[in-house]
């Protein structure tokens, strides 16, 4: 059983606010503290372990249990205890006001709480608050920032008790750093923060993590949870991810609305899973001695400047007690004989092959860092600008290289390393300096740790030699090239890596001289070789020649090498140099390429055939030039222009011709496709219509034949078509469309496209009908016949194009044959596809 007049720790971090009036101080007449003010037994919150929660406290008959009276006594404990620390710490504030008043006033002790005293009447507060704002006005530390902030208005967080405004604030935050001052470890700083500062602000817990020297966390001190929670995460390892850890990350922090959302573990989760999370790094002097982080009970909103800067100062209370509990801590002997002290740093730095120098931080007069010192270079350090060691040696980081602070972010990955100790690495870093303000560049490899207090900043800067031999070897692996040496009166031969590679050997096998390459070849390539060596060998000459080179794996390279000789003084042969390239991908490139390029002329003689042969077929039914048909009372002209790219021989095809009735057969038509199929199938629909024209069918009836000739004798091919019966006797024209363009009527120099009468292309079903139309001709009336290749074009529609076809046609010269001649010559069409054009003229 606990002593009743020490509360556990348990006990201490879980009082719940009271709703009660202010209670006045009896020591300083001031108001109690929120959390130092009489409360009820508290009930089992947090997970908290609490003494009596559960416990009746009367029996059966209604009397009190010595159980429940034990519980009451242990409360009323607990609250006197509360109250003593309450007047403690409002004294203790007292005290210092005065002592700020014997200092500015030169007084006395008496003197100074007599002022003091008429002060606060004066200002009509109490003695705490007045105590506190003489504090604020005397430091001007980041607390006195804080509350002058919260001078302006009220700050509502949340769902949580409203935090009092202007000295209110102060008092509490005062009152949490009197306690952090007098708290011997991390732990009752977490009560204390609790208790004065952080609860009114609506959070049920916090933790304050120390950050070891290896990177890990140690939660030095927390309130709001558990005991078994606490112990559970009393060690979080190196690389962990969590909320803590983040915190690390930024200067101002995290600041986590809702923690589930994150996916970050920490301390309480299951308790708090949708609460919000405040993890802001504890750091004084630059250095980063641990996180604290704070545990709202519902999902965080956005927080106001003064809370964000309230936050911060108690981080920074934080620091200060984790700083100096750090010579406390048990395993302070275990620590210093891990990290060495400058002294034993500079050694260090000594012993390495690479420049290193040696950083201890420079901190102004309110113990801000701003820049570090070099204390030490090394033995091996090397200037980016030629400068000595000794005009380097002493001199502060940014007075020496200005310049990174600049985009290379030496001096902020520097920072960060002091401030957390974890170390970084950079591979080729830009590095600038200064030299009679002329930046002079250089590229090293960065490494940056920290030790103790210090920093050790190794640079490996490029060798401008070792960088030419580095991008020399990549070329040669990237080209698959080889290199050697052979002495020719030693015997002595050097080969590189890459050639071992390509001759298939293991480098600790010999080199193989030249006059044995022979024997490594392929014979047939022995003829070659042979000229290769009395070139270079003999006539002293360079030489090159390619083989394939046979590998003791069963593979064969192709090979292509080349040397040279040099020459003594004397004029003898001493040493050749050379090299070797695998060609392989290249030859059977090569290869492959020459059957292509034979493959493609055959295609291409091939395709040329082919539309020499259909330019034939359709140059023998329909010759591009016509002469005019001669019908009774009508004359008919037509023109034909092929495609402009013989490989796109079309479809398109026409007829004119009188039939036994004495009727006149004038059709139009367009098969879809190009090339040769196109040009049988035209000749089939052509050869088919004149066929059935002879039975003396209307111009419907004909399509509709022609549809089942398309569609189940042509191997389904589909196309357009115009037919017309002209009877000469009675001047009118029968006609019908099966998908193509309407004729084009030109009478008294106004042109007109005839009606859109219904008709389906050719083709398409098994079965078609088409619609029949009638039109009366005069004498000197034009009728054009085309196929789209006339107006088609890709910017436009059909209709715009046929806009511009009318007008063209409404000028008519004097002869039919100029007419058709004209309109090929303006036609605007941009789809190098052929053109047919029949035209009609009535006498």
């Amino acid at each position: 059983m606990s002593n009743p007049h020490q509360p556990t720790e348990p006990e201490s971090r879980g009082a719940a606010v009271s709703d009660d009036p202010p209670a006045e101080d009896p020591a300083t007449g001031g108001e109690l503290l929120p959390a130092d003010r009489p409360t009820a037994v508290p009930a089992a919150r947090g997970g908290d372990d609490r003494a009596g929660d559960g416990v009746a406290a009367h029996d059966k008959e209604g009397h009190p249990s010595p159980v429940g009276r034990l519980a009451a006594t242990v409360d009323r404990l607990r609250q006197e205890v509360r109250a003593a620390q309450a007047e403690a710490d409002g004294r203790a504030l007292i005290e210092l006001a005065k002592g700020i008043l014997v200092e500015r006033l030169g007084c006395g002790p008496a003197q100074a709480a007599r002022q003091l005293a008429e002060l606060t009447e004066q200002a009509g507060m109490t003695p705490l608050e007045f105590a506190v704002d003489v504090i604020n006005q005397a430091s001007r530390d980041r607390l006195s920032e804080v509350t002058t902030a919260f001078l302006a208005a009220t700050v509502g967080v949340g769902d949580a008790v409203e935090a009092p405004a202007g000295v209110s604030s102060a008092v509490r935050l005062r009152a949490a750093e009197s306690g952090a001052l007098a708290a011997h470890d991390a732990q009752a700083v977490a009560d204390s923060l609790m208790e004065h500062a952080l609860r009114p602000l609506g959070a049920e817990a916090v933790a304050i993590w120390a950050l070891g020297g290896d990177g890990s966390l140690t939660l030095a001190g927390s309130a709001g949870f558990s005991a078994a929670e606490a112990r559970r995460w009393r060690h979080v390892p190196p690389g962990v991810a969590t909320v803590a850890r983040r915190g690390l990350g930024e200067r101002t922090g995290q600041w986590i609305d809702c923690l589930s959302a994150t996916g970050l573990p920490s301390v309480g989760q299951h308790h708090y899973p949708d609460g919000g999370r405040v993890a802001v790094p504890a750091g004084t002097g630059g250095r980063i001695h641990g996180v604290l982080e704070i545990v709202w009970p519902k999902p965080l909103e956005p927080q106001p400047p003064q809370i964000v800067r309230q936050v911060e100062a108690l981080a920074e209370l934080c620091a200060h007690t984790l700083e100096t509990s750090a010579a406390r801590h048990p395993d302070d002997e275990v620590r210093q004989a891990v990290l060495p002290d400058v002294a034993e740093l500079m050694d260090l730095a000594d012993g390495l092959h690479d420049p290193a120098l040696v950083l201890v931080p420079h901190l102004d007069s309110t113990g801000e860092l701003v820049d570090f010192r070099i204390h030490h270079v090394n033995s091996r350090f090397l200037d980016p600008t030629g400068r000595p060691r000794g005009v380097v040696n002493g001199s502060l980081l940014l007075e020496a290289y200005p310049l990174v602070a600049g985009e290379s972010e030496l001096f902020e990955q520097i920072e960060r390393v002091y401030a957390t100790g974890e170390p970084f690495r950079a591979h080729r870093m830009r590095l600038t300096a200064l030299v009679d303000d002329v930046p002079l560049a250089a590229v090293a490899d960065i490494n940056i740790s920290r030790h103790g207090g210090s920093v050790l900043l190794i640079w490996r800067i490029e060798d401008e030699a070792a960088r030419l031999a580095s991008l020399l070897q990549h070329a040669q692996r990237l080209g698959r090239i080889g290199g050697f040496e052979e002495n020719v009166l030693t015997g002595e031969i050097t080969w590189n890596v890459q050639l071992y590679h390509l001759y298939g050997r293991p480098t600790a096998d010999a080199p193989i001289p030249l006059e044995d390459l022979p024997a490594h070849a392929h014979p047939d390539d022995a003829v070659a070789i042979g000229k290769f060596l009395r070139t270079l060998l003999h006539h002293r000459r360079p030489a090159s020649t390619a083989f394939r080179l046979q590998r003791p794996d069963g593979v064969t390279r192709h090979i292509r090498v080349v040397a040279e000789p040099e020459l003594d003084s004397d004029g003898r042969l001493f040493v050749v140099r050379g090299a070797y390239q695998d060609v392989s991908s290249h030859h059977w490139t090569e290869v492959a390429l020459a059957a292509t390029r034979d493959q493609l002329a055959h295609t291409e003689q091939q395709a040329i055939e082919r539309a020499r042969l259909a330019l034939q077929l359709q140059h023998a039914i329909m010759p591009p030039e016509q002469g005019p048909l001669e019908a009774p009372g009508l004359r008919v002209a037509v023109r034909y222009r092929p495609a402009e790219t013989q490989q796109l021989v079309g479809g398109d095809w026409y007829d004119a011709v009188v039939l036994p009735s004495r009727l006149v057969l004038l059709c139009v038509g367009d098969v879809a496709g190009h090339g040769i199929e196109a040009a049988t199938s035209m000749v089939v629909l052509r050869n088919a219509l004149r066929g059935l024209a002879v039975t003396g069918a209307g111009p419907a009836q004909l399509l509709a034949w022609l549809n089942m000739v398309a569609h189940h004798l042509t191997g389904g091919v589909t196309a357009t078509a115009v037919c017309g019966l002209y009877d000469p006797d009675r001047r009118t024209l029968r006609w019908a469309r099966a998908g193509h363009l309407p004729p084009v009527l030109v009478r008294d120099s106004e042109a007109t496209p005839l009606p859109l009468v219904k008709g389906l292309l050719l083709g398409a079903l098994p079965e078609a009908t088409y619609e029949e139309h009638e039109v009366q001709l005069a004498v000197d009336d034009t009728l054009l016949m085309y196929t789209d290749g006339l107006i088609e074009r890709r910017d436009r529609s059909v209709e715009e194009s046929l806009t511009q076809l009318l007008a063209a046609a409404r000028k008519v010269p004097p002869t039919l044959e100029q007419q058709l001649d004209r309109l090929l010559t303006y036609s605007r069409s941009d789809t190098d596809d052929d053109t047919c054009i029949v035209g009609v003229r009535v006498a």
